[in-house]
């Protein structure tokens, strides 16, 4: 009887134990529960990220084309990563997300190959050579095109995914597999991504306007510029015409480089717009260099520029000084040298007027990852007043070694035969670019404004929460003809200030996350490794031999004593 009700009770316990598990099992299938352990959180998605993905209703198809057995260590850490965050991105898209992996060499045919490589030039992947460094030492050169293209609803965008915070990918000190260039791409991979799937996901793009009228840079001069920000904003151009709701449907505008004076019409324009929450990005020359005097006489006099704005940005915070700074890093001018059969021959020759700007906010998630800025005859900032309302972040400054020179200042071609004096350059990191944030007061705040009204607006005296940027210079922006090219930095910092301000989701506060790639020292392998390999063969035998005499000597004494 005993027996049978036993056996009862472990029936019933093990029914129970089944209904329990068929219950959690039904129960867990309707609530979604992710543990990430690692300290730093690399497999927790953004909640940016995933309302992102929560929202996609059509499928996104990325192809990246990093596979292949000749990868180097460090594109093989990439392919991984980009491996585990596709798979936590499918975790809340489902099926609405798919990957594929593709080698871009895989084909023998040469010519097959090359066609490939330049088709995924054309589409915007960037190649570069990977260094692959054998147990020897010897190194060999592949080309790896470390790139994704993302395509949503017939549309496609090609995401270069390798950073470089150096003036390109051709310099010599440029290594792809370092582990700082290595850090950064896998740092910015979850915003690359959701980045690209927001602007292919967009149906209507916000507005955005350079301001005319008062001798601005033109449009063909900022074509570049426009281009790359018309992937994320219709961008216009047109004049304030001191209407002072003229501004009012765009979600930012852009004074590049003014040239003239503002009248006290357009001034209050851009006040108000920046009372009712409107953001501008100021790209203020403080100093005029005439350079064709300078090219034409070899030299030429720099005078404080009038602008009729000092009042105005010193009422928000901020003051652009009309000083000229000298900077020892410095990009290059390009002079004539010597006449050959009647033709003038070019070189590059050092130039203190031209900062090549390096010194940026490493922590902002608009100068993060920044590549080099060149800027041209740049002035210094400074930031004015208490408010508490107001935040004010540096974005970028000088090199340690900087000078400032108060205008007028006579600027010479003679200065490039001879070698600068370090020791006058004594003024480091001047801030040249800065970031305002918070509630500002009118710079119309006590004056008669009944003769600058067009409407019966209510004219705001303080503003709603808004962010406006302040850069001493505005040549940065354009395509550089000492070099030939148009300085990458430029290009980033542009986008991403304006991204920053016009960012309502906080997708731009993903470039800020931070979490270290554990790499293998390569300098430690190669001058420890016999010292390793004596260590994984040898001490596990002599453990072996240990444990056996020890084992040898315990059984004999208890045999022993028995």
């Amino acid at each position: 009887m005993a027996r049978k009700t036993k056996k009862r009770q472990n029936l019933t316990q093990l029914s129970l134990m089944l209904i329990g598990i068929i219950l959690i099992s039904y129960i867990s299938s309707f609530v979604f529960v992710r543990f990430d352990l690692t300290s730093e959180k690399r497999f927790t998605l953004s909640e940016t990220t995933v309302n992102q993905l929560d929202t996609l209703k059509e499928e996104v198809y990325v192809q990246i084309y990093l596979d292949g057995e000749n990868l180097s260590v460090g594109m093989k850490k990439m392919k991984s990563s980009i491996k585990e965050l596709l798979d936590e991105f499918r975790v809340y898209a489902g099926n609405n997300i798919s990957y594929e992996f593709i080698n871009p060499s895989e084909n023998n045919d040469k010519k097959i190959r090359f066609n490939t490589y330049k088709e995924l030039y054309k589409k915007g992947l960037v190649p570069i050579e990977s260094t692959e460094e054998d147990s020897e030492g010897k190194t060999s050169q592949k080309i790896v095109f470390p790139g994704a293209i993302v395509i949503h609803r017939g549309q496609e965008m090609a995401v270069n995914l390798l950073k470089s915070n150096l003036l390109s990918m051709k310099d010599p000190m440029y290594h792809a597999d370092s582990e700082e260039n290595l850090n950064k791409s896998i740092q910015a991979l979850e915003y690359e991504f959701t980045n690209a799937i927001t602007k292919l996901s967009k149906t209507k793009q916000p507005q955005i306007a350079f301001i005319e009228g008062h001798g601005e840079l033109s449009e063909k001069a900022l074509i570049d510029v426009s281009t790359a920000l018309s992937e994320y904003y219709t961008v216009k151009r047109g004049a304030i015409g001191g209407r002072a709701d003229v501004l009012s449907n765009f979600e930012a505008v852009i004074i590049a480089k003014p040239t003239k004076e503002f009248s006290k019409k357009d001034k209050f324009a851009l006040d108000q717009y920046i009372m009712n929450g409107g953001k501008v990005v100021w790209l203020i020359d403080a100093i005029d260099v005439n350079m064709d005097s300078l090219r034409t006489n070899g030299e030429t006099i720099a005078f404080a520029r009038e602008l009729n704005l000092t009042d105005q940005l010193f009422h928000y915070g901020v003051r652009v000084n009309p000083d000229l700074l000298q900077d020892m890093r410095y990009a290059p001018i390009r002079l004539v040298s010597d006449i050959n059969n009647g033709k003038p021959q070019f070189k590059l020759f050092p130039w203190i007027y031209s900062p090549l700007i390096t010194n940026s906010n490493k922590k902002h998630p608009i100068t993060k990852y920044m590549n080099a800025i060149r800027m041209d005859y740049v002035s210094s900032i400074d930031t004015v007043g208490e408010s508490p309302n107001i935040k004010k972040t540096i974005l970028l400054k000088t090199s340690r070694l900087s000078h400032i020179s108060r205008t007028p200042i006579k600027i010479s071609l003679d200065i490039v035969r001879k070698n600068p004096n370090a020791a006058a350059f004594d003024k480091p990191a001047i801030p040249v670019a800065v970031l305002l944030e918070g509630e500002f007061e009118s710079a119309f705040k006590n004056q008669n404004t009944r003769n600058l009204i067009t409407d019966k607006a209510k004219v705001l005296k303080t503003s709603k929460p808004t962010k406006m940027v302040v850069v001493s210079d505005g040549d940065f922006l354009l395509f550089d003809n000492n070099t030939q090219q148009l300085f990458p930095g430029a290009k980033d910092f542009i986008v991403n200030t304006v991204n920053f301000l016009c960012d309502e989701n906080g997708l731009m506060q993903l470039r800020s996350r931070e979490f270290r790639l554990r790499l293998l020292d390569k300098e430690k392998i190669r001058t420890e490794k016999s010292f390793w390999q004596i260590i994984n063969t040898v001490f596990p035998i002599i453990i072996i031999i240990i444990f056996g005499i020890i084992l040898y000597l315990i059984r004999k004494r208890r045999y022993t004593n028995f």
